[in-house]
């Protein structure tokens, strides 16, 4: 068995990264790495499949090596094989007879090894005990353990209803119905769904909650399941019935990833230049798929040929209102973006991003206000008010998507520096090396 070809995060550096300020229009053509989404639901299920499976083009970044690890620990067998892609090896799954127990998984800071990889303890011969990075400790993941005990699980939680837990694997969930408010994260829901066809009696899932963040991720997390043979019937907005049943082994591309390009497009937005990223999918559920509709309402030209999308911005950016309660991983990127706006910007729908790496609205809105910018919090949502920015120290929070706001923001305000780019590897490790390609490939020269 190889090792992955990604090693998992090391220690964060000392020295803060000056994001490079451009006085040109950004020209340049950027590929992606895959989709982490799609990596990781694939992944799940091409370990409880009854037959080997193929990635190709995975994402290799610290959430994909967190989760290769953690279904390896349960005894699934991944090797690297050659593949075509420009960012990694492919994976090759086999799938074990039955998963391992009496283990310790550790998930860092990746909320899909946290909810997709629960379930799948239950299914364990032995006890799995799941903890996470001492930043990640404090993610949501109540209404996981409620719901995965009323669906037969033995769970040790200790009365914290967080991690760190044990799972008491006994090589079955009973399954059946079970009802969960999924408001805080979706992934409650698409981690229960990937493992359901393996429990006794499938599942009958109802969210209970007000409002269910992110639909185009579960979207995307039935579309996984439907391509494995197994049907989910979803009879109401808020309802999914998954049989029982052994998804089937099959290989698998996967699609770059949508949200990461979200930087790079603005990129062309902010300073009205040109920026293409090929490989774009006609049709996606990811909820990157929906930057092409937002870019244009920003004041953009989007434009897809020979499988490639291209945005073309003048340099100025409309300040609008938005609703991203199905794209709420973008809100960082937009964020940034409205801080140059020519009117202020309403972001909302977004209230369950307090729950993710960290409390992304409050650090969006305090690192703005460290520029000089004007942003205020709403109950569910952000307000930003364009002001004149200065340089500073942007804290990336060990969040990926917050230093990569950062980044774009120093696009347009000189001496932006952020204190660990190196948060950007839980995505895309390639991220200040394909940033600095963008700024160099044609006319967007840093200053």
């Amino acid at each position: 068995m190889t090792t992955t070809g990604y090693s998992l995060p090391q220690p964060a550096s000392s020295s803060p990264w000056a994001a490079p300020f451009v006085d040109a229009p950004v020209q340049a053509t950027v590929a992606m790495p895959g989709s982490k989404s799609l990596t990781n639901r694939k992944l799940v299920l091409a370990a409880l499949a009854d037959a080997p499976s193929t990635l190709s083009s995975p994402l290799h970044s610290d959430d994909s090596a967190r989760m290769i690890e953690a279904l390896r620990t349960l005894g699934v067998e991944i090797d690297e094989v050659p593949g075509n892609g420009p960012f990694g090896p492919d994976l090759h799954i086999t799938p074990p007879a039955a998963f391992s127990g009496d283990v310790t998984i550790d998930c860092g800071q990746a909320g899909t090894v946290m909810r997709f990889v629960a379930p799948l303890a239950g299914l364990a011969r032995g006890d799995v005990t799941l903890t996470a990075h001492a930043s990640a400790l404090h993610r949501p993941m109540g209404e996981m353990i409620k719901a995965l005990r009323t669906i037969g699980a033995d769970i040790d939680d200790g009365g914290s209803w967080s991690l760190p837990f044990t799972v008491r694997g006994r090589g079955h969930i009973r399954g059946g119905e079970v009802s969960i408010d999924a408001s805080a994260s979706s992934q409650f829901v698409s981690g229960l769904l990937l493992a359901a066809p393996r429990f006794d009696v499938g599942l009958h899932l109802i969210h209970s909650g007000e409002r269910l963040p992110s639909i185009p991720h579960i979207d995307m997390t039935v579309e996984t399941l439907a391509r494995r043979g197994i049907q989910v019937e979803h009879p109401t907005p808020n309802e999914w019935v998954v049989p029982a049943g052994v998804p089937r082994g099959r290989d698998a591309t996967i699609e770059p990833d949508l949200s990461n390009a979200a930087p790079f497009l603005a990129a062309a937005l902010l300073t009205g230049g040109s920026v293409t990223i090929p490989r774009w999918p006609a049709t996606s559920t990811q909820p990157g798929a929906l930057l092409p509709e937002i870019l244009s309402l920003l004041g953009a030209r989007t434009s897809r040929r020979g499988g490639a999308l291209t945005v073309v911005g003048s340099g100025r950016v409309a300040g609008v209102d938005l609703d991203l309660t199905a794209a709420s991983e973008l809100t960082p990127t937009l964020f940034a973006l409205a801080a140059f706006a020519d009117a202020p910007t309403t972001l909302h729908g977004i209230g369950h991003i307090r729950g993710h790496e960290t409390d992304r609205i409050d650090a969006l809105i305090t690192n703005l206000r460290g520029l000089g910018g004007n942003a205020e919090e709403l109950p569910d949502g952000i307000r930003i008010t364009p002001a004149p920015l200065h340089g500073g120290l942007w804290r990336a929070h060990h969040d990926h998507r917050i230093a990569t706001a950062g980044a774009l923001i120093g696009l347009r305000v000189p001496g932006v520096e952020i204190d660990d780019i190196g948060t950007t590897a839980k995505t895309m490790p390639e991220f200040p090396q394909l940033w600095d390609g963008m700024l160099h490939a044609g006319g967007g020269a840093a200053a």
